[in-house]
Protein backbone atom coordinates (compact mmCIF):
# COMPACT_ATOMS: atom_id res chain seq x y z
CA UNK A 1 0.00 0.00 0.00
CA UNK A 2 2.10 3.01 -1.55
CA UNK A 3 2.15 6.65 -0.65
CA UNK A 4 1.60 9.07 -3.33
CA UNK A 5 5.10 9.78 -3.98
CA UNK A 6 3.85 12.54 -6.89
CA UNK A 7 1.58 14.60 -4.09
CA UNK A 8 2.84 17.93 -3.43
CA UNK A 9 2.16 16.48 0.43
CA UNK A 10 5.70 14.82 1.98
CA UNK A 11 5.60 11.08 2.34
CA UNK A 12 5.93 11.43 6.03
CA UNK A 13 2.60 13.96 6.58
CA UNK A 14 0.92 11.72 4.31
CA UNK A 15 2.13 8.50 6.50
CA UNK A 16 1.01 10.62 9.77
CA UNK A 17 -2.19 11.10 8.57
CA UNK A 18 -3.00 7.71 8.03
CA UNK A 19 -1.88 7.11 11.77
CA UNK A 20 -4.03 9.56 13.09
CA UNK A 21 -6.71 8.20 10.76
CA UNK A 22 -6.35 4.63 11.85
CA UNK A 23 -6.32 5.47 15.74
CA UNK A 24 -9.57 7.41 15.30
CA UNK A 25 -11.28 4.66 13.66
CA UNK A 26 -9.90 2.14 16.54
CA UNK A 27 -7.87 0.31 14.21
CA UNK A 28 -4.68 1.49 15.53
CA UNK A 29 -4.78 0.69 19.58
CA UNK A 30 -2.03 0.24 22.64
CA UNK A 31 1.62 -0.59 20.64
CA UNK A 32 2.02 0.66 17.00
CA UNK A 33 3.88 -1.28 14.43
CA UNK A 34 7.53 -1.27 14.42
CA UNK A 35 9.46 1.23 11.95
CA UNK A 36 10.60 -2.45 9.63
CA UNK A 37 6.66 -3.05 9.30
CA UNK A 38 5.77 0.58 8.62
CA UNK A 39 8.51 0.76 6.02
CA UNK A 40 7.67 -2.50 4.10
CA UNK A 41 3.95 -1.74 4.83
CA UNK A 42 4.07 1.84 2.62
CA UNK A 43 6.87 0.80 0.69
CA UNK A 44 8.84 3.99 2.98
CA UNK A 45 12.13 4.53 4.27
CA UNK A 46 13.11 4.93 7.70
CA UNK A 47 13.05 8.06 8.11
CA UNK A 48 10.16 8.93 6.57
CA UNK A 49 8.65 6.63 8.99
CA UNK A 50 10.41 8.27 11.80
CA UNK A 51 9.73 11.86 10.70
CA UNK A 52 6.05 10.82 10.70
CA UNK A 53 6.36 8.83 14.50
CA UNK A 54 8.35 11.91 15.85
CA UNK A 55 5.34 14.49 14.76
CA UNK A 56 2.97 12.12 16.63
CA UNK A 57 4.77 12.00 19.76
CA UNK A 58 5.59 15.97 19.51
CA UNK A 59 1.68 16.23 19.62
CA UNK A 60 0.84 13.51 22.35
CA UNK A 61 -1.04 11.31 20.33
CA UNK A 62 2.01 8.87 20.51
CA UNK A 63 4.14 7.86 22.87
CA UNK A 64 7.32 6.03 23.38
CA UNK A 65 8.23 3.75 25.90
CA UNK A 66 12.03 2.46 27.13
CA UNK A 67 12.26 -0.58 26.05
CA UNK A 68 8.94 -1.54 25.22
CA UNK A 69 8.36 1.18 21.60
CA UNK A 70 5.64 3.51 20.40
CA UNK A 71 2.03 3.63 21.50
CA UNK A 72 -1.22 5.10 21.38
CA UNK A 73 -1.04 7.91 23.91
CA UNK A 74 -4.65 8.37 25.64
CA UNK A 75 -5.31 9.77 28.44
CA UNK A 76 -7.16 8.23 30.77
CA UNK A 77 -10.88 9.16 31.69
CA UNK A 78 -11.11 11.23 34.61
CA UNK A 79 -14.40 10.71 37.41
CA UNK A 80 -14.97 12.88 40.08
CA UNK A 81 -16.39 11.47 43.16
CA UNK A 82 -19.17 12.81 44.39
CA UNK A 83 -20.72 13.12 41.01
CA UNK A 84 -23.46 10.89 39.64
CA UNK A 85 -22.51 10.81 36.07
CA UNK A 86 -23.09 8.24 33.60
CA UNK A 87 -20.05 6.92 32.02
CA UNK A 88 -20.98 7.86 28.59
CA UNK A 89 -21.06 11.81 29.99
CA UNK A 90 -18.12 11.33 31.30
CA UNK A 91 -16.21 10.46 28.15
CA UNK A 92 -18.41 13.01 26.44
CA UNK A 93 -16.47 15.74 28.94
CA UNK A 94 -13.29 14.81 28.06
CA UNK A 95 -13.87 15.53 24.42
CA UNK A 96 -14.08 11.49 23.43
CA UNK A 97 -16.60 9.75 21.93
CA UNK A 98 -18.45 6.89 24.18
CA UNK A 99 -19.27 3.75 23.06
CA UNK A 100 -20.90 0.53 24.23
CA UNK A 101 -21.36 -3.45 23.26
CA UNK A 102 -24.29 -5.48 24.07
CA UNK A 103 -22.78 -8.69 25.87
CA UNK A 104 -25.09 -10.38 27.83
CA UNK A 105 -28.69 -10.04 29.15
CA UNK A 106 -30.66 -12.58 31.47
CA UNK A 107 -32.12 -13.48 34.55
CA UNK A 108 -29.57 -14.75 37.01
CA UNK A 109 -29.29 -15.63 40.72
CA UNK A 110 -26.64 -12.80 41.83
CA UNK A 111 -23.25 -13.94 44.13
CA UNK A 112 -24.68 -14.17 47.87
CA UNK A 113 -22.40 -10.64 48.27
CA UNK A 114 -24.60 -8.88 46.14
CA UNK A 115 -27.82 -10.12 46.95
CA UNK A 116 -26.64 -8.65 50.84
CA UNK A 117 -25.95 -5.54 49.44
CA UNK A 118 -29.29 -5.54 47.42
CA UNK A 119 -31.81 -7.57 49.39
CA UNK A 120 -32.61 -9.21 46.16
CA UNK A 121 -32.43 -13.18 45.40
CA UNK A 122 -33.41 -12.67 41.22
CA UNK A 123 -32.17 -9.75 39.16
CA UNK A 124 -31.68 -8.87 35.33
CA UNK A 125 -28.32 -8.62 34.40
CA UNK A 126 -26.64 -6.70 31.77
CA UNK A 127 -23.19 -6.91 30.60
CA UNK A 128 -21.60 -4.29 28.32
CA UNK A 129 -18.32 -3.19 27.02
CA UNK A 130 -17.28 0.38 27.13
CA UNK A 131 -15.22 1.96 24.97
CA UNK A 132 -13.87 5.79 24.55
CA UNK A 133 -12.99 6.62 20.60
CA UNK A 134 -13.72 3.38 20.06
CA UNK A 135 -10.93 1.96 22.36
CA UNK A 136 -11.97 -0.97 25.00
CA UNK A 137 -11.60 1.06 28.49
CA UNK A 138 -13.72 -1.08 30.98
CA UNK A 139 -16.50 -3.76 31.35
CA UNK A 140 -19.56 -3.29 33.24
CA UNK A 141 -21.61 -5.63 35.36
CA UNK A 142 -25.34 -3.78 35.96
CA UNK A 143 -28.18 -5.85 37.93
CA UNK A 144 -31.60 -4.87 38.35
CA UNK A 145 -34.49 -5.75 39.87
CA UNK A 146 -35.93 -7.92 37.27
CA UNK A 147 -38.60 -5.53 36.07
CA UNK A 148 -36.42 -2.73 35.52
CA UNK A 149 -34.59 -4.88 33.44
CA UNK A 150 -36.66 -6.24 31.26
CA UNK A 151 -38.17 -2.44 30.82
CA UNK A 152 -34.83 -2.09 29.55
CA UNK A 153 -34.65 -5.21 27.51
CA UNK A 154 -36.98 -3.69 25.03
CA UNK A 155 -34.36 -0.86 23.79
CA UNK A 156 -31.33 -1.61 21.77
CA UNK A 157 -28.70 -1.23 24.66
CA UNK A 158 -25.54 -1.08 22.15
CA UNK A 159 -24.28 2.37 22.54
CA UNK A 160 -27.22 3.31 24.28
CA UNK A 161 -27.36 5.31 28.06
CA UNK A 162 -28.67 3.39 30.60
CA UNK A 163 -29.00 6.18 32.97
CA UNK A 164 -30.95 8.18 29.93
CA UNK A 165 -33.29 5.46 29.40
CA UNK A 166 -34.07 4.86 32.95
CA UNK A 167 -34.93 8.38 33.51
CA UNK A 168 -36.03 9.59 30.23
CA UNK A 169 -38.14 6.82 29.01
CA UNK A 170 -39.15 4.39 32.39
CA UNK A 171 -39.15 7.62 34.24
CA UNK A 172 -36.89 6.35 36.98
CA UNK A 173 -34.49 9.21 38.82
CA UNK A 174 -32.00 8.59 40.97
CA UNK A 175 -31.57 10.11 44.02
CA UNK A 176 -27.98 8.71 45.27
CA UNK A 177 -25.60 6.31 45.32
CA UNK A 178 -22.62 4.25 47.16
CA UNK A 179 -20.20 3.47 45.68
CA UNK A 180 -16.58 1.41 46.49
CA UNK A 181 -13.06 1.65 44.57
CA UNK A 182 -10.45 -1.23 44.84
CA UNK A 183 -7.94 -3.11 42.89
CA UNK A 184 -8.86 -6.74 41.49
CA UNK A 185 -7.86 -9.18 38.88
CA UNK A 186 -9.73 -9.10 36.13
CA UNK A 187 -11.48 -12.31 35.13
CA UNK A 188 -10.17 -14.04 31.85
CA UNK A 189 -13.14 -13.47 29.72
CA UNK A 190 -13.28 -9.90 30.30
CA UNK A 191 -9.48 -10.03 29.89
CA UNK A 192 -10.26 -11.22 26.33
CA UNK A 193 -13.10 -8.17 25.96
CA UNK A 194 -10.53 -5.51 27.09
CA UNK A 195 -7.67 -6.72 24.90
CA UNK A 196 -5.86 -7.37 28.39
CA UNK A 197 -3.62 -9.70 29.66
CA UNK A 198 -4.90 -12.42 31.33
CA UNK A 199 -4.81 -11.78 35.20
CA UNK A 200 -4.01 -7.88 35.17
CA UNK A 201 -4.74 -5.83 38.37
CA UNK A 202 -7.60 -2.96 37.27
CA UNK A 203 -9.89 -0.98 38.86
CA UNK A 204 -12.97 -2.45 40.16
CA UNK A 205 -16.02 0.29 41.26
CA UNK A 206 -19.24 -1.22 42.91
CA UNK A 207 -21.68 1.49 42.88
CA UNK A 208 -25.51 0.79 44.57
CA UNK A 209 -28.31 3.33 42.91
CA UNK A 210 -31.56 4.39 44.52
CA UNK A 211 -34.20 6.05 43.63
CA UNK A 212 -35.59 9.16 45.37
CA UNK A 213 -38.34 6.55 47.31
CA UNK A 214 -35.09 4.87 48.67
CA UNK A 215 -35.70 1.73 46.60
CA UNK A 216 -32.43 0.18 44.99
CA UNK A 217 -32.93 0.31 40.93
CA UNK A 218 -29.31 -0.23 39.91
CA UNK A 219 -26.01 -2.61 41.20
CA UNK A 220 -23.21 -2.29 39.37
CA UNK A 221 -19.98 -3.82 39.13
CA UNK A 222 -17.22 -2.48 37.21
CA UNK A 223 -13.72 -3.30 36.04
CA UNK A 224 -11.78 -0.44 34.45
CA UNK A 225 -8.38 -0.43 32.70
CA UNK A 226 -5.82 1.37 35.20
CA UNK A 227 -4.47 3.05 32.30
CA UNK A 228 -7.54 4.11 30.72
CA UNK A 229 -9.49 5.30 33.53
CA UNK A 230 -8.81 7.10 36.88
CA UNK A 231 -10.97 8.59 40.10
CA UNK A 232 -10.73 11.75 41.72
CA UNK A 233 -11.98 13.62 44.47
CA UNK A 234 -11.79 17.24 45.95
CA UNK A 235 -10.63 17.23 49.80
CA UNK A 236 -10.66 20.07 51.93
CA UNK A 237 -9.65 20.96 55.23
CA UNK A 238 -12.31 21.63 58.04
CA UNK A 239 -10.49 24.06 60.65
CA UNK A 240 -11.38 24.11 64.78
Amino acid sequence: MPLNDESSISLHVQLKRIIENQIANGELTGKIPTEREFMEHYNVSRSTVREAVSLLVREGILEKRHGSGTFVSIKPIQQWLGNLTSTSDMIRQMGRKPGAKLIEQYILTPPVYIQEKINLEKVYFIKRVRFADHIPIGIECHYYPVAIGEALAEYNLNDATLYEIQQNELGIWFADATQTIGSGIIPDEDADLLNVPKQLHVLVAERVIKDSDGSMVEFEKAYYRSDMYNFQIQLSRKLG
